[in-house]
């Protein structure tokens, strides 16, 4: 029904069963619905997590002691979103450059998939990602310090203002964007991926009107796992970093 799918739920790809054995089957059997979004041209967004280059064991409380993703943010039929935190004044405007969100909240997820292999646009990253799926693909304002203001209306005697951050704001932030590039192609867009890695070669060659930002500053290192470093071009911290809707949208829908 949908032309653009954002998702804030995912799960650590080790807690499926049989996955930690080499047994991947209950997790690859979940993945109908973003094969069908694929056929139908929808595209699928999911965060990427909270947790830095760790997350979650079965327990939900535990986090695991090396470096972990979580699905569907890995899947390579989905836009995995990563997180950044902004610097602003109180006008909106930009005091220093995006880095990567990790604030003592939490921190932008990344990592290489134990799962899925490195999908076809993601070859001319394969240094960074080596022979995996690699997350994030992109990021977007995930702070929880400077979070979204959300109104629930639906919480009985709970309803008002809250503020949101993590992964959870940035799926949906750039569920938008792509919901403007497809207005502005006049079609859906479907999966944005091979666009996306597209537009950030280009921008790392040089060429402008991406709008394609890099995110040089920071790590998603948590919880006593190492992560990985922001740098210039494709990282597992941010992805190709964050966007500049105005230059990205018209971008998106040329190429997408």
């Amino acid at each position: 029904v949908g032309d653009v799918i954002t998702q804030s739920f995912g799960a650590t790809e080790q807690t499926f069963p049989g996955v930690s054995s080499g047994n991947d089957s209950s997790l690859l059997n979940l993945r109908y619905a973003y094969k069908d979004a694929y056929a139908h041209h929808v595209t699928v967004l999911a965060s990427a997590g909270d947790t830095g280059a760790t997350n979650y064991e079965s327990d939900g409380t535990t986090l695991y002691p090396s470096r972990v993703v979580g699905w569907p943010a890995s899947d390579p039929l989905v836009t995995g979103v990563g997180g950044t935190e902004l610097n602003l004044d109180q006008a909106g405007n930009k005091i220093t450059p995006d880095v990567v969100w990790n604030d003592g909240f939490g921190a932008g997820g990344g990592g290489d998939s134990a799962v899925f292999s490195r999908p076809l646009y993601q070859i001319g990253v394969a240094k960074t990602v080596g022979g995996s799926r690699g997350v994030p693909d992109i990021s977007m304002s995930a702070a929880v310090n400077g979070g979204c203001w959300v109104y629930f209306s639906f919480l009985p005697g709970n309803s008002g203002w809250f503020v949101f951050g993590g992964t959870s704001e940035a799926s949906p932030i750039m569920s938008g964007i792509v919901a403007l590039a497809n207005q502005v192609a006049g079609h859906r867009l479907g999966l944005i991926n091979p666009a996306l890695y597209l537009l950030g070669a280009l921008h790392h060659a040089g060429v402008p009107g991406t709008g394609i930002v890099d995110v040089t500053s920071g790590n998603n290192s948590f919880g006593g796992v190492t992560g990985f470093n922001a740098t210039a071009g494709y990282n597992m911290a941010t992805g190709w970093g964050t966007i500049d809707a105005a230059k990205f949208v018209p971008a998106l829908a040329r190429i997408g």
